[in-house]
C-alpha cells in the first residue's frame, strides 16, 4: 500500500455556515463550496490548506453518522483521511493484516473521490478514511 499524503481532516460540525466563520473569517481559508452526499447523510465543505484540506461535515439527518458522532462526542475532529495510490490494493493489504474494515469495497465520496473507512477498533480509536482521487 502506498500512502501519498494526508488528504484531509474531517471535522464534525452542527452547522457548516457557523463553522465557516472560523475557518474562513478568522483563518482566511477559502471555501471550495459545499456538496451533499445523500448516501452518507452529510453535507461537506472543503477548505484547502497546501496540498491537504479541512473538511467540515454537517449531518443532513438525525440518524446520520455525523449526527451520531456529535451526539456522543460533540463537535470536533471526526476522521483523518489518507490519499492512497490504489484503494483496492490498500483495502486488501489491510484486511490481510487483520485490520477491521467498515467498507470492504470503495464507495463514492465528496468531490468524486473513491473512499473507504477503517474501523476505529483497529486504529486506536481513530476513524481512518482511505481516499483515491
Amino acid at each position: 500500500m502506498k500512502i501519498l499524503q494526508i488528504d484531509h481532516l474531517g471535522i464534525a460540525v452542527n452547522s457548516i455556515e457557523e463553522g465557516q466563520r472560523f475557518w474562513t473569517d478568522v483563518l482566511g481559508l477559502p471555501c471550495e463550496g459545499a456538496e451533499t452526499v445523500a448516501s452518507q447523510k452529510v453535507t461537506t465543505a472543503f477548505f484547502p490548506v497546501g496540498e491537504s484540506e479541512v473538511e467540515l461535515l454537517e449531518s443532513t439527518a438525525p440518524d446520520g453518522p455525523v449526527a451520531k458522532y456529535i451526539e456522543k462526542r460533540g463537535e470536533g475532529i471526526q476522521h483523518i483521511a489518507f490519499r492512497v495510490e490504489n484503494i483496492e490494493e490498500a483495502l486488501a493489504e489491510l484486511k490481510a493484516k487483520g485490520v477491521r474494515l467498515i467498507d470492504e469495497t470503495p464507495r463514492m465520496g465528496a468531490g468524486g473521490a473513491r473512499i473507504a473507512f477503517l474501523h476505529p477498533k483497529s486504529t486506536s480509536g481513530v476513524l481512518v478514511e482511505l481516499c483515491q482521487r
